[in-house]
């Protein structure tokens, strides 16, 4: 078993068809085809099952299938690695990251990035929960990874900094001349919810905590992203909860924000499968650098 078998037998998966998978590759048919069987003989069964107009996964194929990406992956992380670690021209770097992140956080990061490694590619991977960040990372899909602070990772966690959330509400609210609310004064609000909104105890963050504040929030929209809830609260559909600096990344100053009475905050960090090192490990102090100096700054 060869790692290009495993990328033939992807690629096969992909085009659901030998002959386009063979144009994919660059590869004859009969040459595809011999690779395909001979990968089969070693794993001791049929992982794809030839119909008259394409193919299929048979069930040792969709057991087979994962394994073979994670390890096709994990290959091409280490090659990117490796290429970065030497400082390579065409080394890429791969980050994870939350897309609360990417908006608020990332973007300094990354020009400041681009100034002082023109050569490295940046490639970065958004996802809207904490929970698919870690399982897209555990997979390989990134060299490193920027994110709430993981439980029990097996991996290396650097801390850089808190995250506060803040509410969000329009210029002529009632409230937008203080700076502090506590959660029972906006119980006769609605509230604009979020389906990037954080996870706790196994329910979302805003019903946990108006639950223990003593009332049940009343969802007025829901929307997909968080800046999209950010810029509907400005607009006075309602009150959203945000990281404060996904607000700026959002709308900049056309809002008012409040901090919460008691204040909400979570540790942040960078996560690595292995040990950074290279590009991956200047990234990491790099994000941590431009945190401390105030960009963003937590207001």
């Amino acid at each position: 078993m060869s790692l290009r078998q495993m990328e033939y037998f992807l690629t096969v998966v992909e085009e659901a068809s030998f002959t386009r998978a063979a144009e994919a590759l660059h590869v004859t048919q009969p040459a595809l085809s011999h690779q395909i069987k001979a990968l089969e003989k070693s794993v001791g069964g049929a992982l794809l099952e030839r119909m008259p107009r394409g193919v299929r996964l048979t069930p040792m194929g969709r057991a087979f299938r994962p394994h073979a990406e994670r390890a096709v992956r994990s290959a091409a992380q280490a090659r990117r690695a490796a290429r970065a670690a030497a400082g390579a021209d065409g080394g890429e770097l791969h980050v994870a990251a939350l897309h609360s992140l990417a908006v608020g956080v990332l973007p300094d990061v990354f020009a400041q990035w681009r100034r002082a490694h023109p050569q490295v590619l940046l490639r970065l991977h958004e996802y809207a929960t904490p929970e698919a960040l870690q399982e897209e990372v555990e997979r390989g899909t990134a060299d490193l990874a920027v994110g709430p602070v993981p439980a029990d990772w097996p991996g290396t966690v650097m801390e850089f900094g808190e995250e506060e959330l803040a509410l969000v509400v329009p210029f002529d609210d009632r409230f937008a001349g203080r700076t502090t609310v506590t959660l029972p004064e906006l119980a006769d609000r609605p509230w604009v919810r979020c389906a990037m909104e954080p996870v706790v105890h196994g329910v979302r963050f805003l019903d946990w905590a108006c639950e223990r504040a003593g009332f049940t929030p009343r969802t007025a929209v829901w929307t997909e992203h968080t800046s999209t809830a950010v810029r509907m609260a400005a607009a006075g559909v309602g009150v959203c909860v945000a990281p404060t600096h996904v607000v700026r990344g959002a709308v900049g100053e056309d809002c008012a924000v409040l901090s919460p009475d008691p204040a909400w905050r979570r540790a942040l960090s960078v996560f690595t499968r292995v040990p950074p090192t290279g590009a991956a490990e200047a990234f990491a102090d790099l994000l941590t650098a431009t945190w401390r100096d105030g960009q963003p700054a937590i207001h």
